[in-house]
């Protein structure tokens, strides 16, 4: 016997359905051809308005036309899908009162993390509690939701909808009402499990295997504005997006109205899977414009079964602050092609400081598998588990190596420590200049607070090269085109040499607020 409750074995997902376009098609072309025959007979003053109607050519058109599969919708899918979707309702207790500032639409998120420049960015997706000023005390409620993924009561839902929750409650298609308790939570990827109370035999859906396609159908069903039950459709429109909500974003991108309210509701495909769980809109207004984000089944997979086993994530680690390789750095550094992730530092007692990885080096595979950019590999180490063993291959002075190590587990939170002040470079002598780059530069040593190595920059033209690619006082310079440099004349050499060599940029380590990044500087011929 088919289980009922489980939406997977649905006959009517695998039927082949011809496209609404192909019908319209065919529709558009059979009145053009009536109407041709229209035009055909209305020659022949020996018709007569029954003969044409009754024609072979006309009839057999009719009969074509009649034949062909019309659009049915969606209707039998949502009619089985829609069950496993479920409201959710938080309340919270507010700790302390509204903020000092008088600031009502303050972020609910903690300041400084990845969701909360995106509240700042796009506005809240769900009206989340927080965004209205009250007393002391006071319980605030807020609304999203969610969907079943097992019989036995487990739902997934957003981060952010659950998060510091006294009191969860869902409210099934039916219009029951269950409670929930949280079994975990996973910030990074905004993605929390709840174990719905009080029943053993929900429906639930299934977590597709496969990525979708860009222009694939795809159905939102959710809770928005606190409405329930609420489907929308449109399609997949691009994938693999970066939001700027941390280095593991790879968003499906889906143009699906979506709004306040639908964050941690399933983004469905035409087989009754669910593709991704919807987290975010871009939206100026508050409203949907067309543009959501939904959070890949295969990420949702892989966080939900260790939320499920021990309640938080842990994730791989190799200690290394890395950057994108741009045309720029590539052209500088020799290589064909701009992929792989640039090491700007290796962090201090971490794997890949152990295993020999230096500044400068580039990362452009993992076990065998390229690595396309720096974001690919901060995802490819993260979805790893710590204490495992790795292959890297690296780009070490132009030469390419193996490297072995084991992950750690990446922290919780990493605290930068900046070196210098951000006002270092004030008091400093006004430096030397560096002819055709368009700023000056003094001995670390000789600046207060700026450490022992490299120089610093003590001045910068607002219309120079340095300027356009972010130099401003302060910033230390530890490297020139993989050399060492301490003073100005360094600085000099490096560049000539990089000249000399026919490269038409110089890479440079700089040092700003104690984090080091790479930044390729065009030089001028001659």
């Amino acid at each position: 016997m088919t289980d009922r409750s489980d939406l997977t074995n649905l006959p009517s997902y695998r039927q082949p359905r011809r496209s609404v376009l192909s019908a319209r098609r065919i529709a558009l072309m059979a009145s053009v051809v009536a109407g041709l025959g229209i035009a055909v007979h209305g020659f022949s003053p020996s018709t007569s308005p029954a003969d044409l109607f009754s024609s072979p050519a006309h009839a057999q058109v009719n009969n074509e036309v009649k034949k062909v599969e019309r659009p049915i919708g969606f209707a039998d899918i949502v009619e089985r899908v829609k069950p496993s979707v479920i409201s959710v309702k938080v309340n919270i207790k507010e700790k302390t009162a509204s903020n000092d500032d008088g600031d009502d639409n303050a972020s609910p998120f903690q300041p400084g993390s990845p969701m909360e420049r995106f509240f700042r960015r796009f506005g809240g997706p769900d009206g989340i509690p927080g965004l209205k000023g009250g007393g002391r005390g006071r319980v605030v409620q807020g609304q999203g939701s969610g969907l079943f993924i097992s019989a036995d009561g487990y739902a997934v839902t957003n981060n952010h909808v659950v998060d510091g929750a006294d009191k969860v409650e869902v409210t099934t298609d039916d219009g029951k009402t269950y409670s929930a308790k949280v079994i975990g939570t996973d910030q990074r990827t905004d993605l929390a499990l709840i174990k719905v109370e009080g029943g053993s035999n929900f429906p639930f859906a299934k977590l597709a295997d496969s990525k979708p396609r860009i222009g694939d159908w795809v159905l939102a069903v959710g809770n928005p504005f606190g409405l329930g039950g609420t489907v929308t459709a449109g399609i997949v429109s691009a994938s693999g997006r970066d939001i700027g909500n941390g280095p593991y974003d790879d968003f499906i991108q889906i143009d699906a109205p979506v709004n306040k309210g639908n964050s941690g509701g399933p983004a469905f495909d035409t087989n009754g899977e669910v593709m991704g769980v919807n987290t975010a809109i871009y939206s100026p207004s508050g409203g949907s414009v067309g543009i959501a984000f939904s959070i890949p089944a295969a990420t949702v997979k892989s966080v939900v079964a260790q939320l499920k086993d021990k309640g938080s994530v842990s994730r791989g680690w190799i200690g290394v602050q890395i950057q994108p390789v741009t045309s720029d750095i590539a052209d500088s550094l020799g290589m064909k092609k701009a992929e792989g992730a640039l090491v700007a530092e290796p962090q201090k007692d971490g794997p890949a400081a152990k295993a020999g990885i230096e500044s400068g080096d580039v990362i452009t595979s993992v076990n065998g598998e390229a690595v396309k950019d720096a974001r690919e590999l901060a995802r490819t180490i993260g979805g790893m588990a710590p204490g495992a063993s790795v292959k890297l291959n690296v780009l070490h002075k132009g030469q390419d190596k193996v490297v072995n190590l084991t992950l750690g587990q990446l922290p919780n939170t990493v605290e930068a420590k900046a070196d210098i002040d951000n006002d270092s470079g004030k008091g400093a002598s006004k430096g030397t200049d560096v002819p055709k780059l368009g700023m000056t530069v003094a001995p670390a040593n000789s600046v207060a607070g700026a450490g022992k190595d490299g120089v610093v920059v003590t001045e910068v033209d607002p219309k120079s090269a340095a300027a356009e690619r972010g130099f401003k006082e302060g910033d230390v310079i530890l490297e020139v085109g993989g050399k060492s440099v301490s003073t100005a004349g360094d600085v000099r050499d490096a560049i000539n040499t990089a000249r000399t060599d026919n490269k038409n940029s110089v890479l440079m380590r700089v040092k700003s607020g104690g984090q080091s990044r790479f930044v390729a500087v065009p030089i001028a011929k001659g």
